[in-house]
């Protein structure tokens, strides 16, 4: 699937895999985030970080009428307010799509599945 953009040129279709690599390389570069997780992994209570080629699994898009949503899955440092992360993910997300893709987006849920504490 992909999403359409009508411009005065003509039409432009994005892939949904490459929305989902440009959301996630935006999420990864926030303070506080460890990683992406999966969507479908959460087993026994533990989320498996995901690496940048695999951002696809963990970052969901989906286009309803002409709105888009993207559902993010990530996994949190200890220690860190978990609600000016999610904020923070937001708020670059939407900044990043809109800037590279020309895409403005209705919403960007997040849904943490871990948190990761780290040894000192």
């Amino acid at each position: 699937m992909s999403i359409e953009l009508n411009t005065k040129f003509g039409q432009i279709d994005i892939s949904n895999e490459v929305i989902a690599t440009i959301a996630g390389g935006a999420a990864i570069d926030c303070y506080g985030i460890v990683g992406m997780a999966s969507k479908k992994q959460l087993k026994d209570g533990i989320a498996e970080i995901l690496r940048r080629e695999n951002f696809t699994k963990g970052v969901i898009v989906r286009q309803e009428n002409d709105q888009v949503h993207i559902d993010m899955y990530i996994i949190v440092s200890y220690g860190t307010k978990i609600s000016e992360i999610a904020h923070n993910v937001q708020s670059k997300v939407k900044y990043t799509l809109d800037k590279t893709a020309g895409l403005e987006l209705d919403s960007v849920n997040i849904y943490v599945q871990g948190v990761r504490v780290t040894n000192p």
